[in-house]
C-alpha cells in the first residue's frame, strides 16, 4: 500500500473515532441534562402528601424550596476546583454518580432530615452538572454551539416540566416514594456513555490537564474583573431566583386560591412547558443576534404581565399567567448559552460557568424562604410579588451588560 494510501485510510480512521466519540459525547450531555431538574421538580407537587407522612410544614417546605439553589451556589464554585483536578468528563461522571444515588436512596428516607441530606447529595450532582455541560459543549460542538446548546437546554427543560406533570397521578397510583424516586433511573443512563467517555480518554487526559489547568487559573484569576461576568451573575441570578420561588410556591398560591392540588401541579409543569418552548429559541436568537437585549426586554414584559395576572386574578386566566412567566425564563436558556458565545476557548468557558452558576445561585437560594418569609409576615402575595418585581429590574440591568457585543478575555 503506498504512503498515501497508509495516510488516507488513517485519517478515516481517525474520522470515524472521532465521530464515534462525539456520538457517545452528545449522548451523554443530553441524558445528564434530563436529570438536572428532576430532583426538584419532581417533590414540589408532593409537598402535602410528604409533609404528612413525614410531619413537616411550611417551614420545611421553605427549606426545601432553597435548598436546590443552595447546593447549585455551593457546587458552582466548587466544580471549577473539581474539573481543575480532575477533568471535566471525570466530572461530569461523578455528577451522575452523586445525583443518581440521592435520587434513588431518598425514596426510602424515613425522616425530614434523611429527606433533606439524600435531597442534597442528588442536588450535589446536579450542581456539578450545571457547571460542566456548557464548557463540555464547547469542547466538543464549538462548530455546533447552538444547535447542541439547543438541545442540551431543551432537555433541562424538559427534565423541568415533565416530573411535576406525573407526580401526583404516580404518586396516588404507587406513593410518593415511588414517584420520587423513579427518576433515578435516568440519571444511570446518563452515568454510562460518561463512563465510556472517560474510559476512552485516559490517555489523553495527562497530557491536557497541565496546559488546562494552567489557562483555567489565569481565568479565574481575572473574572472578577469583568463587567461582562457581573451581568452574566446578574441576569442568571434572578432568573433563577423567580424560577425557584415559583416552582417552590406556585402550587400553594393557586391552592390558596381555591383550584385543585392537580391543577396546581399541571400549572408547574406548563410553567416549565413554556421553559421548553423559549429554549427551542433563545439559544440560536442569542447566536444569530449580535446583542440579544431586545429577549431580555421581552422576557421582563412577560415577567411583569404575569405577576400582576397571578396576584390580581389567579383563578381567571391562570393558564395565561402561568405561561407568560415560564417565557421570561428565556434568560435562563440566554446565560447558559452566553457562557459560550462570550468566550474564547473551553477553559474560558468553565471559568465563567463556575462563576455566574455559583454566584448567582447564591442569589437565588434565598428566593424560595425569602418569598415564604414575606407572605408570612404580610399574609398575602402581594408583597412577595413586589418582591419578584425588582428581580426583574436587576434583571434588566445584567441582562444590558452581557449582552453587548463582547468576550471575557477582553473585559477584565
Amino acid at each position: 500500500m503506498s504512503p498515501a494510501a497508509v495516510t488516507e485510510s488513517n485519517d478515516r480512521t481517525h474520522a470515524r473515532h472521532l465521530v464515534r466519540g462525539r456520538l457517545l459525547v452528545f449522548a451523554a450531555i443530553i441524558l445528564s441534562a434530563l436529570t438536572l431538574r428532576a430532583a426538584v421538580t419532581s417533590i414540589s407537587p408532593l409537598f402535602g402528601r410528604i409533609g404528612d407522612e413525614l410531619h413537616f410544614g411550611s417551614t420545611v417546605v421553605g427549606l426545601v424550596g432553597m435548598l436546590p439553589p443552595a447546593m447549585f451556589a455551593v457546587f458552582g464554585l466548587l466544580t471549577p476546583l473539581i474539573v481543575k483536578r480532575i477533568g471535566l468528563e471525570r466530572a461530569a461522571l461523578v455528577a451522575m454518580l452523586a445525583t443518581t444515588g440521592g435520587m434513588a436512596t431518598r425514596a426510602f428516607a424515613p425522616g425530614t432530615g434523611s429527606l433533606l441530606a439524600l435531597s442534597a447529595l442528588a442536588l450535589a450532582g446536579m450542581g456539578i452538572g450545571n457547571v460542566v455541560l456548557p464548557p463540555l459543549v464547547k469542547r466538543y460542538f464549538s462548530d455546533r454551539l447552538a444547535v447542541v446548546s439547543t438541545l442540551y437546554i431543551c432537555a433541562m427543560q424538559i427534565s423541568t416540566m415533565v416530573p411535576p406533570l406525573v407526580a401526583v397521578p404516580v404518586a396516588e397510583a404507587y406513593g410518593w416514594r415511588f414517584s420520587i424516586g423513579m427518576w433515578a433511573v435516568v440519571g444511570v443512563a446518563a452515568a454510562v456513555p460518561w463512563l465510556g467517555v472517560v474510559l476512552s480518554r485516559r490517555e489523553r487526559d495527562g497530557r491536557e490537564a497541565a496546559s488546562a489547568v494552567a489557562v483555567q487559573e489565569h481565568s479565574e484569576g481575572k473574572i472578577w474583573r469583568s463587567s461582562l461576568a457581573w451581568g452574566m451573575v446578574g441576569m442568571f441570578a434572578m432568573t433563577s431566583f423567580i424560577t425557584y420561588s415559583m416552582l417552590t410556591w406556585l402550587p400553594t398560591i393557586l391552592t390558596d386560591s381555591g383550584i385543585s392540588e392537580a391543577f396546581a401541579g399541571a400549572s408547574v409543569a406548563a410553567f416549565g412547558g413554556m421553559g421548553l418552548i423559549s429554549s427551542l429559541a433563545a439559544p440560536s436568537l442569542c447566536a444569530r443576534l449580535r446583542n440579544p437585549y431586545g429577549l431580555v426586554i421581552a422576557a421582563a414584559v412577560f415577567y411583569l404581565i404575569g405577576f400582576a395576572g397571578l396576584y390580581f386574578s389567579p383563578t381567571a386566566g391562570t393558564v395565561l399567567w402561568v405561561c407568560l412567566i415560564g417565557l421570561g425564563t428565556m434568560t435562563f436558556p440566554m446565560s447558559l448559552t452566553l457562557i459560550n458565545l462570550r468566550t474564547r476557548t473551553h477553559a474560558g468557558s468553565s471559568a465563567l460557568s463556575g462563576f455566574t452558576q455559583g454566584l448567582g445561585y447564591v442569589v437565588s437560594a434565598t428566593g424560595p424562604l425569602s418569598f415564604g418569609l414575606l407572605h408570612t409576615l404580610s399574609g398575602g402575595w402581594g408583597v412577595p410579588m413586589l418582591l419578584l418585581t425588582g428581580c426583574v429590574a436587576v434583571l434588566l440591568v445584567g441582562g444590558y451588560l452581557c449582552c453587548r457585543p463582547r468576550m471575557l478575555e477582553d473585559t477584565w
